[in-house]
Formats: C-alpha cells, structure tokens, sequence
C-alpha cells in the first residue's frame, strides 16, 4: 500500500494550495480518507476526513469554510482544497486511510495507511 501526497509549497497569506495524493495497493473506493497536519513542536492534528463514497465530509474548526476534502475514487486520489491560507497553516500535510470504522474520524490512530506528507509554508 502507498500514499504519497504532493502539491505543498510556500504561498503568501491569503493565498490557495491544492494538495493531491494518490493511493495504489488496496481497494481505494473502501477506504475512507483524512488529511492531517503537523507542525513543528506539535502534536500530528486532524484536518478533515471523507467517506468512502464521498458524500460524508468533516472538517477541523480551525479550517472550515476554507478547506474542501474530495476524492475521485476513478483515479484513485483524495485532494483537499486550502483557501484563505494562514501562517498558523504551516506544517507538515498527511493523508490517511482506513477502512470502514465508526472509530472517531479526527483520531490519528484510527488510521492503517500514511503517506510521507508534504510541506505546506504559509508565509509573506
């Protein structure tokens, strides 16, 4: 099983990000999807989740209605949308899945499968 997301960089505030990643080795439409983050000195955070199908999506406070999960089970990807970008937005992105579980979608480890993360910058 590999995830490897891509797409961070170094934005301006205000700025927009689009972060990719691209899942192979397992069943992807049975999998439900997270985005997490994690920044120096800090413990690895829940950013949002998407269920398998799509039509379920939840978000941290800190992002919502500036973030957008969304997946495209075709491909095999899971992106997440980042708007109105922050300084307090910088870290380290992962993305995450598991399997079906009723477990609490905002805890790390309830989560099988990560991918390497990608760094996102947020800074003028």
């Amino acid at each position: 099983v590999q995830l490897q997301a891509s797409g961070g960089g170094l934005v301006q505030p205000g700025g927009s990000l689009r972060l990719s990643c691209a899942i192979s080795g397992l069943t992807f439409s049975t999998y439900a999807m997270g985005w997490f983050r994690q920044a120096p000195g800090k413990e690895r955070e829940f950013v949002a989740h998407i269920s398998q199908s799509g039509l379920w999506t939840y978000y941290a406070d800190s992002v919502k209605g500036r973030f957008t999960i969304s997946r495209d089970n075709a491909k095999n990807m899971v992106f997440l949308q980042m708007n109105s970008l922050k300084s307090e937005d910088t870290a380290v992105y992962y993305c995450a899945g598991r399997g079906g579980s009723l477990a609490d979608y905002r805890a790390v480890d309830t989560y099988t499968n990560w991918g390497p993360g990608t760094q996102v910058t947020v800074s003028s």
